[in-house]
C-alpha cells in the first residue's frame, strides 16, 4: 500500500502531517498458552489515509490483533505490513518502537507521577521529552493548549483521553491505534469527545484503526468496518454494506435493529406478511427477509378495516417509544412482531389499529436454517 498523497496546505495545526501509511493484515492466527484461537486466519487492510473500525462482541479478537499490528504481540501465523513493508512474518518481528505507529490504550494509560507535557513527550527523542514544539503542538490540536503543567489526577476523563490521544499523535507516527478509545466515558461526553477526536483524525488524515464494540461508533468514525465474531472476520466493507447487506443472519442482527419477515421468494421479490419486497439476489422458496425497522411505514386504518389483499392486513400498535429525533413502534399483525422507526413524531397511540407497508429498496434474505 503506497504512502498517501500530500495534503494541500491550510490549517497550521496540521502542518507537516503528510505522511502516512497503508495497513495489511494477511492470515493471522493467535493463541495463548495452548488454548483455542483467539484469531483465526483474519485477513483485513486499510488504505493510507483511511480509517478502519474493528467492531464485533467482547472476547471476540479485536484487541488482540490490535496488538499484533502494534508488535506487542506475536501472532502464531500470518503477515502484518505497514507501508507495503512486513513487520511481521516470516521475515522477522520489526520492535513497536520503530513501526512508527501510536497507539490509545483503552484506560488511557497515563503516568501519575508525570506532568501532562511530560506524558505528552513521553514518545519523542529522549532530548525533547521535557520540552519541544511538538509537545504543544499535540496539545493544541486535542484542545488542551497551556495545560501542560497539570497533573493527569486534576483532569476529567475526557481530559485524560485528550492527553492520551496527544500522546500517540506527538511522534507523527504513520498509523494510529485506537483501543475501546470512548469507552470509559459518560454518554454525553463520550458523543462530545468522539466528534472532536472524527475531526481532528480527519484533519491529520492519518490512517487509523480502532476498536469497538459499538455499532454507532464503528459507522461514524470508520469508512470502512470489519466485523469479527470468535476470531475470524464475519464481513469487511463499507459502513453501508455491512449494514444493508450483511452476509449472515448473525451479523444483521449484531450491527442494527433487524426484522426477519417470513417469506416466498419469487425471484427478485418474496411474498411476505408486510407485501411483496424487493430483494438484492433472486430467491425462491420460503426464506427470511431482513427488513430494518427504518424501511417500514405505518398509516392508521379505517375504524372498518378487515383484512384484504396480502400485506394489506391490520395490524395493532403494542409500544410507541418517543425519543425526540425519532419514533420507534412494536407492531403485532397476527403472528409477527416488528419494529417500526420513523424520524417524526408519534403519528399513532398504543392500542391503535394501522396498516405496514415496506418502503426500503431492495433487500437481503436468509435460508431458514441460518
Amino acid at each position: 500500500m503506497a504512502e498517501a498523497p500530500a495534503r494541500e496546505a491550510g490549517d497550521e495545526r496540521t502542518a507537516g502531517w503528510v505522511a502516512t501509511d497503508g495497513v495489511e493484515v494477511v492470515g493471522v492466527t493467535k493463541s495463548f498458552d495452548g488454548g483455542p484461537p483467539v484469531l483465526r486466519g483474519v485477513d483485513v487492510s486499510i488504505e493510507a489515509g483511511r480509517t478502519l473500525a474493528l467492531l464485533g462482541p467482547s472476547g471476540c479478537g479485536k484487541t488482540t490483533l490490535l496488538r499484533i499490528i502494534a508488535g506487542l504481540e506475536v501472532p502464531d501465523r500470518g503477515i502484518v505490513r505497514v507501508g507495503g513493508k512486513e513487520v511481521t512474518g516470516p521475515k522477522g518481528v520489526v520492535p513497536p518502537e520503530k513501526r512508527r505507529i501510536g497507539m490509545v490504550f483503552q484506560d488511557h494509560a497515563l503516568f501519575p507521577h508525570l506532568s501532562v507535557a511530560r506524558n505528552v513527550g513521553f514518545g519523542l527523542p529522549r532530548a525533547e521529552r521535557r520540552s519541544s514544539p511538538r509537545i504543544d503542538e499535540a496539545l493544541e490540536m486535542v484542545g488542551l493548549a497551556g495545560m501542560g503543567d497539570r497533573m493527569p489526577s486534576t483532569l476529567s476523563g475526557g481530559q485524560q483521553q485528550r492527553v492520551a490521544l496527544a500522546r500517540a499523535i506527538a511522534p507523527r507516527p504513520r498509523v494510529l491505534l485506537l483501543d475501546e478509545p470512548f469507552s470509559n466515558l459518560d454518554a454525553t461526553l463520550r458523543v462530545t469527545i468522539r466528534t472532536e477526536i472524527h475531526q481532528l483524525l480527519v484533519e491529520l488524515g492519518i490512517t487509523t484503526i480502532f476498536v469497538t464494540h459499538d455499532q454507532d461508533e464503528a459507522f461514524i468514525l470508520g469508512d470502512r468496518v470489519a466485523v469479527l465474531s470468535e476470531g475470524e472476520v464475519v464481513q469487511s466493507g463499507s459502513p453501508e454494506e455491512v449494514y444493508l447487506r450483511p452476509r449472515t443472519r448473525w451479523l444483521a442482527d449484531f450491527v442494527g435493529e433487524a426484522n426477519f419477515i417470513p417469506g416466498s421468494g419469487r425471484g427478485d421479490y418474496a411474498v411476505t406478511p408486510i407485501g411483496d419486497v424487493p430483494l438484492e439476489r433472486p430467491a425462491e422458496g420460503e426464506v427470511e427477509v431482513l427488513v430494518r425497522p427504518e424501511h417500514l411505514d405505518l398509516h392508521p386504518a379505517a375504524p372498518d378495516s378487515g383484512e384484504g389483499r396480502a400485506g394489506d392486513e391490520v395490524a395493532q400498535v403494542e409500544l410507541v417509544e418517543y425519543v425526540g429525533h425519532d419514533t420507534s413502534y412494536l407492531i403485532r399483525q397476527d403472528d409477527l412482531l416488528v419494529r417500526v422507526r420513523r424520524p417524526s413524531l408519534p403519528v399513532v397511540e398504543r392500542g391503535e389499529r394501522v396498516r405496514l407497508r415496506y418502503s426500503g429498496g431492495p433487500t437481503t434474505w436468509f435460508d431458514l436454517e441460518d
